[in-house]
């Protein structure tokens, strides 16, 4: 059973950084596409990038936001920089068994994580 598992989320003031991390268990990231979607109350679940042979990203983010992947310890990181009051959200891992031309919507992901909360404070 494959289970993603994020961390690193908390607090922080605008102009800040934050690294994301995300462990999957009972695969292994090297076959998966592996993605970072967010959140905020109200909105519907909104794409930030995702990273197989290439890295693709949300126009509001890119620039500030970087993805890599770790295969030896089956880990995702996003890296957060120049962090905005709007970027405050819950995110949200993501893994693939494949890459879709549909890489940008939620149902091209077949495993998620349970979500932690980024707070950026003006």
């Amino acid at each position: 059973q494959v289970q993603l598992e994020e961390s690193g989320g908390g607090l922080v003031q605008a102009g800040g950084s934050l690294r994301l991390s995300c462990t999957v268990s009972g695969g292994t990231f090297s076959n998966y596409v592996g993605g970072w979607f967010r959140q905020a109350p109200g909105k519907e679940r909104e794409f930030v990038g995702c990273v197989s042979w290439i890295t693709y990203y949300a126009d509001s983010v890119k620039g500030r936001f970087t993805i890599s992947k770790d295969n030896a310890k089956n880990t995702v990181y996003l890296q957060m920089n120049s962090l905005k009051p709007e970027d405050t959200a819950v995110y949200y891992c993501a893994a693939g068994r494949h890459f879709r031309d549909t890489y940008s919507v939620p149902s091209a992901y077949d495993y998620w994580g349970q979500g932690t909360q980024v707070t950026v404070s003006s």
